[in-house]
């Protein structure tokens, strides 16, 4: 570490798996993952070098502009970018079992009972020829030895446990006959048929309206705290993050550029890119004439990454070395549980973020709105 606390230019060590918050192994520890997909113009370079760990019955939410790796970093964990080609290695563990190295019989057999997956838009993840109930079925017989009625006894259970009305009649809708709001209410009753020990969510409330998407997150919270759950949130909404998540790992460039605690990341955000996404959410509270401030420029090719700190391009406090050098993550000082990848001192990082147009107060008015709205 040189004088201006920066690391030096030899500095290119992995970055350490997160310590688990609570005593005993996680239920999840992903170590130095990395997911590359070949292609006619080159490797692509999804999830570079990612680690985290997650604990029974917590939530980690996982965010970034689109591009950033998450869904390709949340894919692997169920095993389904094997089926694009993909080259992955690192270790996934579930329970302390790896899953990397499973057969694809043996990783069908985890997939949906152990981990379940809502992706992101239910009108195109369910198959539109057959029923809800039938889909749901499917999913139960897969993993269980259970005759057919007592099977969709089931499934109108579940229809009943994620607050769908009517479920005996519901269960033998086509997904199309269906509200957005109670396709993914469905696609959740799917995903949790199994009783899985960990659950991926895949911007499960994005293309849903504010009453719908609220009405989700609150039953999402309410099945964890029954069922003892692990969640993986993917999502671009700081404000859901603000509400659902117990620690927060920001992506960018297929890398985690800063982890921490959900509370301490949104009251003292250490990265640039971190207060970039701050400061470009529009939130209710504050002074009506504050404008957003996007961040400059593109997410940058997974291909032809920036060299040094691929982030220094858009980075408006990035130093002439910052593209030579490339960053790995580091606790703070004092606090080993927030991490963050960036070549600015920690007491200037502290500086910048404390400023009025900083990443602290634009977190603080997230907070403060995502907390009026749980109230209300």
């Amino acid at each position: 570490m040189s004088a201006a606390g920066e690391p030096s230019a030899a500095s290119t060590a992995p970055e350490p798996a997160l310590a688990p918050a609570t005593p005993g192994p996680p239920l999840l520890r992903v170590e130095d993952l990395c997911v590359q997909f070949p292609t006619e113009r080159g490797l692509v370079h999804a999830v570079d070098g990612v680690s985290f760990s997650l604990e029974r019955g917590r939530t980690l939410g996982i965010v970034g502009e689109s591009g950033s790796g998450k869904t390709a970093c949340s894919l692997t964990l169920i095993g389904l970018t094997r089926h694009m080609g993909a080259r992955v290695s690192g270790r996934v563990l579930l329970d302390g079992r790896e899953l990397l190295g499973l057969s694809e019989r043996d990783m069908r057999r985890v997939r949906g009972a152990e981990i379940a997956m809502i992706f992101q838009d239910p009108l195109s993840s369910m198959h539109p020829l057959f029923t809800v109930g039938r889909q749901i079925v499917e999913a139960l017989r897969a993993h269980r030895d259970i005759g057919r009625r007592a099977a969709r006894e089931r499934a109108v259970e579940l229809l009943e446990l994620v607050g769908i009305a009517q479920a005996r009649r519901r269960v033998d809708a086509y997904p199309h006959e269906l509200s957005g709001g109670m396709r993914q209410r469905a696609m959740i009753a799917m995903a949790l048929s199994n009783d899985p020990k960990l659950l991926i969510a895949d911007e499960p409330t994005s293309a849903l309206d504010v009453t719908v998407q609220a009405q989700i997150l609150d039953l999402l919270a309410r099945l964890q705290r029954e069922l003892s759950m692990a969640i993986v949130l993917v999502t671009h909404d700081l404000g859901v993050v603000a509400e659902m998540a117990d620690h927060v790992a920001v992506f960018y460039a297929g890398r985690i550029v800063e982890r921490a605690p959900a509370q301490e990341l949104f009251s003292h955000p250490e990265h640039p890119y971190t207060w970039g996404l701050l400061q470009s959410i529009p939130t209710l509270f504050g002074p009506r004439e504050r404008e957003l401030r996007p961040i400059a420029g593109s997410p940058p090719s997974l291909i032809e990454r920036p060299s040094g700190c691929h982030f220094h391009p858009r980075c408006p406090y990035a130093q002439p070395r910052h593209a030579e050098v490339d960053p790995w993550l580091e606790p703070l000082p004092g606090d080993r549980d927030h991490q963050v990848a960036c070549l600015l001192a920690p007491q200037l990082r502290r500086q910048l973020s404390s400023q009025p147009a900083g990443g602290r107060a634009a977190a603080g008015a997230i907070v403060s709105g995502a907390g009026r709205e749980a109230g209300a």
